[in-house]
């Protein structure tokens, strides 16, 4: 017990002295972590609808060889970011650059290069959740689509993609969160996110623990708020669940299917007004044959 109370005190302390140090790193993070998502959803938009174009054999030996060369190129740029760790990333694109170039390309600004390396990372696996978002559509969708005329682009605007993008929406949150956390990486290539603040301080005092204890629970702050933000927008896209079900069809007053409270169905065989129109058409049918006979 003593020894978490004096956890508390020295996360006070801490919290006290460099809560602007903090708070930076705060908004640091959150910052790049959405700037990238947002990138990354459009880098991972593109890639999925590029990767989900359909030809066929009938196609122009032009337009399947494009479309399948974009299918690997597509598939080479997934398998890589996601097969690395973002660390290396950062440390190929950042120091790779200069190295390759002798110094000719070179990020002038580290908010730009994490804000890159972030995005691609985060693109690469939104490519393959949108391919997925896609291909979970009815196929009769885009039959039915084709059958009235739209093309392609129009099919995947208006009827395909709206319910994509409601699917693959928990995907986009949970890479939000993910690059909360993941920004701390960025601190290989000197970005000043939350856990850059929190390496400089401990360099300073040596008080490692609490600070470090600080920073789970900011970070569980921020990805608590984000995951409650998430569910709220899910919610909303889902639309209003207070409706009522239309229990008569005015329609089929019109189509003689009703019921009469008192006379009953004009299909009903108890209804005296069928029965004596069936009598009298029997009776013009008999009379008829008699007299042409």
């Amino acid at each position: 017990m003593d020894k978490l109370v004096k956890l508390g005190q020295d996360m006070v302390l801490l919290w006290q002295t460099y809560r602007p140090m903090y708070a930076s790193g705060i908004w640091s993070t959150l910052g790049l972590a959405l700037i990238a998502t947002v990138i990354g959803c459009v880098i991972g938009l593109i890639c999925g609808i590029l990767n989900t174009i359909p030809y066929g054999k009938n196609d122009p030996a032009p337009k399947r060889f494009v479309l399948k060369l974009i299918r690997v190129l597509v598939r080479v740029y997934v398998e890589v970011f996601r097969g690395t760790p973002m660390v290396l990333q950062a440390v190929f694109i950042f120091y790779g650059l200069p190295y390759f170039t002798d110094n000719a390309m070179r990020f002038g600004s580290v908010w730009a290069a994490a804000i890159l390396i972030v995005s691609i990372n985060t693109g690469a696996y939104m490519a393959e959740s949108v391919r997925g978002g896609i291909i979970s559509i009815d196929p009769g969708q885009t039959e039915g689509a084709k059958a009235i005329g739209m093309t392609h682009f129009q099919t995947m605007v208006n009827v395909i993609m709206p319910q994509a993008l409601r699917n693959i929406m928990p995907q986009i949150g949970n890479n939000f969160i993910i690059n909360v956390k993941d920004t701390s990486v960025m601190f290989i290539i000197s970005f000043t996110d939350l856990f850059a603040a929190h390496r400089y301080i401990t360099g300073v005092n040596n008080m490692y623990f609490p600070s470090a204890a600080i920073e789970m629970v900011i970070y569980l702050a921020m990805t608590l708020t984000a995951s409650l933000l998430l569910r709220w927008m899910e919610k909303w896209m889902d639309g209003s669940d207070s409706y009522e079900l239309v229990q008569e069809d005015q329609l089929t007053l019109a189509a003689g299917t009703y019921s009469h409270p008192v006379h009953g169905s004009p299909f009903d065989e108890k209804n005296e007004e069928e029965r004596s129109r069936i009598r009298l058409g029997l009776k013009n049918r008999n009379g008829s044959t008699r007299g042409e006979r």
